[in-house]
């Protein structure tokens, strides 16, 4: 492999204990960066570091407590040196009607997922504007095309891409780049957990061709970093998304038409019921609220 420019520098990673958080810290680490990985769940956290090539350091933080994350970005700093880089991955889901999902359900995903990437930004910007670094927004499709039933989710994820693209313009000239990673169905537990669910399953398997695929975490993963390396404003994982952008605007009348077929159907069947946390890391991340 080529040199990468990530060697021998610092890199932090949400949500890095399992999933695509934990597969984007292997695949920095084996391009020689120190690795910082955040998120709940210590144990596994410290097991993925433990298996990297290189430094690493786990750090067991909650994304929604700014102090918790200043406190986080001094260790990483003393520890491993100023990062060079941050990918605010750190995300949960949830699925079904949104008038029966319990709002502070509904709160924690945007949360999560929208006020905890701009609290990684606010706790790790300073070293980015000193080591003119770069900080990645992981979204999704959802940014581009909301569905049904997926709300919360949706609303974050969009939320997220616009405070990328604000934050960009902001720090652009202080040398630092901001990128949004969009991506697919990605073979996480999340995703997996969603598919256990009637509704959800269906929300996916209706989607036209190559949008109803599940893509293999390590593939996504290799795209974003390969990305990263680059500095890239925009980072497609798989690269047809790109596509949707041109399109954006013709995509909620088509899952308009789609959604008035399916969902009364779906309703009949009593299918249209409220999941609750998708995945272990949504799981995860519930207890750590009860705990707290």
């Amino acid at each position: 492999m080529r040199r990468s420019p990530l060697d021998g520098r610092t890199v932090v990673v949400t949500g890095a204990a399992r999933g695509l958080g934990a597969a984007l810290a292997r695949e920095i680490a084996r391009r020689g960066a120190r690795v910082a990985l955040l998120g709940h769940e210590k144990a596994l956290l410290e097991a993925v570091a433990a298996s990297l090539p290189g430094p690493a350091l786990a750090v067991e933080v909650d994304v929604t407590d700014p102090d918790a994350l200043a406190a986080a970005a001094r260790t990483v700093r003393a520890r491993l040196g100023p990062p060079s880089a941050v990918v605010a991955n750190a995300g949960v889901a949830e699925g079904g009607p949104f008038l029966t999902s319990p709002p502070d359900a509904w709160s924690r995903v945007v949360d999560v997922n929208l006020t905890g990437s701009a609290h990684t930004a606010r706790a790790f910007l300073p070293d980015l504007l000193d080591t003119a670094g770069y900080f990645l927004q992981i979204a999704s499709l959802a940014s581009i095309g909301a569905a049904p039933l997926m709300s919360a989710y949706c609303a974050s994820k969009a939320g997220a891409e616009a405070f990328a693209h604000s934050l960009r313009a902001e720090v652009a000239h202080r040398g630092v780049g901001v990128g949004i990673g969009y991506l697919n169905w990605t073979d996480t537990d999340m995703i997996r957990d969603a598919d256990g669910h009637a509704v959800l399953r269906e929300l996916r398997v209706r989607m036209p061709g190559p949008a109803r695929r599940v893509y293999p975490v390590e593939t996504v993963a290799a795209r974003l970093v390969r990305g990263l390396e680059r500095r890239r404003t925009a980072v497609y994982a798989p690269a047809w998304l790109r596509l949707t952008q041109p399109v954006r605007a013709a995509l909620p009348p088509l899952v308009l038409r789609v959604s008035r077929r399916a969902l009364p159907r779906l309703e009949a069947e009593g299918s249209l019921e409220y999941t609750g946390p998708l995945g272990a890391g949504g799981l995860a991340d519930r207890g750590a609220r009860r705990e707290n």
